[in-house]
């Protein structure tokens, strides 16, 4: 600029950074112009402008032409199995079959290998870059995403988009590229295609919901990482479980708040345009089992593991016959649930897998299947004992206790989830159980510069506090965001006020504003 300063490409970098995400300033540079350019455009055109923004996005977001062709082919390789699928639609059902298998193998191909990576780098090392050279962020997110939309075309519950570029939008919509939630094309693709008008009380609910989720990411997720880093990555025989306990209830803090905000801001964004994605969440310490965690917490994984995996090996003939021998031989109830839980072993391996190749998460994902299956089969045990030790099941106390136990039964899942070193993983347990030793936890919690995690743990707290209270209000069916727009501007300014400074106080705290949890996976 004439007289001026022009920026550089290393000033810019500097500035904004040379990546695009959901905590970066050029996301919050990118996103108002998106809105912006959407409603000035013609209402037939904006779908355009979406698919322009997203393409725009993922750019920003990689550097790596590699990573990029490896987006792009995943979504050329699905189109074309979803027409092929069509054009088969009255064809014998063995072609029909091999069309959807072959879409499904080439399409997850990346996925795949990208779970076998860590046998790869152990045979080659990384000194090629594998990680860096093929696979792009959210690869597990939008690949079961192309899985379901195959799959729907089989079943004949989604038609063919024939649109390549109606396609593309659904499958890269950029809100929830990088961590979802896992759509359904029935649900998503037609809102990104109509014609949506500027609603402004859609648009405040949408702010409030973005403000909420970077309260959850800023103020509880991120400062919490060096507390948990201190608690949990070098356990040994002499922390004491008082210790490890403490860092793993904080862990459990820090997953809800950063993969929940990051799937507020995800569909607070995705509103700005009008449209409405999946729930994701919804309240999930409060569940009374296992199983009701997992319709609470990441519910479209849960979703598209039950549509694609559970039902489908459940029914199979094999499983019917092995619930015929078994209603038989153990009786009614076993015949009807052991092919059920063998069904859910399967689903939380691959679960676990789906969060990565490492052995932890293995570990984790049998667990949650195991403790599910067995709670299943031993569900008329847990009657009787209700029975014979007259348990009123309707007083509130009944269920304060199996929200608490569930609550245990998932912080005690977190041990394998968040402890890498599965020796590591036995010792937390042995230290929690016989080496409590509460008597040296402020004394080895202030060894971990303290003068940082203390205040920390404030704000945390202050953070979670609120997330109580709105999940409390949520709970009671509640429209907790429509209850704050009704106040008058004195009480809105306040509670807007509180919760900025909140968060952004936060900043002189957290080690850095890192990228979210859940885009690893």
């Amino acid at each position: 600029i004439r007289g001026g300063y022009c920026l550089s490409k290393s000033d810019f970098i500097l500035l904004f950074g040379n990546q695009i995400g959901y905590t970066s300033v050029l996301y919050y540079l990118f996103l108002p112009a998106a809105v912006i350019a959407y409603y000035l455009i013609p209402k037939k055109h904006r779908w355009l402008a979406l698919l322009g923004a997203s393409a725009l996005f993922y750019y920003l977001l990689f550097s790596n032409r590699s990573q990029k062709l490896v987006f792009a082919l995943s979504i050329v390789i699905s189109w074309v199995g979803g027409l092929i699928l069509g054009k088969l639609k009255d064809s014998s059902a063995e072609k029909r079959s091999c069309a959807l298998s072959v879409s499904i193998i080439l399409s997850a191909l990346p996925l795949i290998l990208m779970d076998g990576d860590k046998m790869l780098m152990s045979v080659a090392g990384d000194r090629y870059g594998i990680r860096n050279l093929i696979i792009p962020l959210g690869i597990s997110f939008y690949t079961l995403q192309i899985i379901a939309y195959l799959a729907d075309i089989y079943t004949g519950k989604a038609e063919v988009q024939k649109n390549i570029l109606k396609y593309t939008l659904f499958v890269s919509f950029f809100p929830q590229l990088i961590q979802g939630p896992i759509n359904r094309f029935d649900a998503l693709a037609h809102q990104l295609y109509e014609r949506h008008s500027f609603d402004a009380d859609n648009a405040k609910r949408a702010l409030l919901l973005i403000g909420f989720g970077m309260m959850k990411k800023f103020a509880i997720a991120d400062l919490l990482v060096r507390s948990i880093n201190g608690c949990l990555n070098h356990i040994d025989g002499s922390t004491p479980g008082s210790i490890v306990v403490f860092g793993i209830l904080l862990y459990s803090a820090q997953q809800y708040a950063d993969f929940s905000g990051g799937i507020d801001m995800v569909r607070g964004v995705s509103q700005l345009f009008g449209i409405k994605l999946a729930e994701n969440f919804r309240q999930p310490y409060f569940s009374i089992s296992l199983g009701d965690f997992w319709r609470r917490w990441h519910i479209t994984l849960g979703a598209w593991m039950r549509d694609y995996v559970f039902y489908p090996f459940a029914l199979r003939p094999s499983m019917q016959k092995l619930g015929k021998w078994s209603g038989d031989k153990l009786g009614r109830h076993w015949g009807r649930t052991l092919p059920a839980s063998i069904a859910n072993i399967l689903v939380f391996f691959l679960v676990g897998l789906w969060h990565g190749a490492d052995a932890h998460f293995i570990w984790w994902g049998l667990y949650n299947g195991i403790v599910i299956a067995a709670a299943d089969l031993a569900s008329p045990l847990f009657e009787r004992m209700i029975k014979l030790f007259r348990v009123n099941t309707e007083t509130a106390f009944w269920h304060v206790w199996r929200i608490l136990r569930t609550f245990i039964v998932v912080n005690i899942g977190w041990y394998f989830d968040r402890i890498e070193d599965f020796g590591d993983v036995l010792t937390g347990f042995y230290n929690t159980l016989f080496n409590f030793r509460a008597d040296l936890f402020m004394s080895v919690l202030k060894s971990y510069s303290v003068n940082y995690i203390g205040m920390s743990l404030r704000i945390a707290i202050i953070g979670c506090l609120i997330i109580f209270v709105v999940s409390v209000l949520r709970e009671r069916k509640g429209d907790v965001a429509g209850e704050i727009l009704k106040l008058n501007v004195v009480a809105r300014f306040a509670i807007y006020t509180f919760v900025l400074v909140l968060t952004i106080g936060s900043f002189a705290y957290a080690p850095s504003a890192g990228g979210f949890i859940y885009a690893n996976f």
